[in-house]
């Protein structure tokens, strides 16, 4: 089990940037993956950007060429670079961590931190 605390939300305008951080409690070099996902009101929560151990990266296809996320693993730190923001990016943002053992998924989650983008 891993701690995960999200940081780096607020207000923005439609165009600016924003990074999240999201530090863990221990080290992230054993976790197979890390990721953010955000949750609109009204709305499912989504996956927007995951990087494995290997660094290998996925995003969803609205935030592609917009966001980019990377990792420290000597900081146990995730980031998410947001650019070109969107009305349609506000949400509550949470990182997660995901942790294979054999057959078993665990995942662990952050409290989240609240991205709004006006117009």
């Amino acid at each position: 089990q891993v701690q995960l605390v999200e940081s780096g939300g607020g207000l923005v305008q439609a165009g600016g940037s924003l990074r999240l951080s999201c530090a863990a409690s221990r080290s992230i070099f054993t976790i197979n993956a890390m990721g953010w996902y955000r949750q609109a009101p009204g709305k499912q929560r989504e996956l927007v950007a995951s990087i494995t151990s290997g660094s290998r990266t996925n995003y969803a296809d609205s935030v592609k060429g917009r966001f980019t996320i990377s990792r420290d693993d000597a900081k146990n730190t995730v980031y998410l670079q947001m650019n070109s923001l969107e009305p349609e990016d506000t949400a509550v943002y949470y990182c997660n961590a995901r942790t294979l053992w054999g057959n078993e998924v665990y995942d662990d989650w952050g409290q989240g931190t609240q991205v709004t983008v006006s117009s």
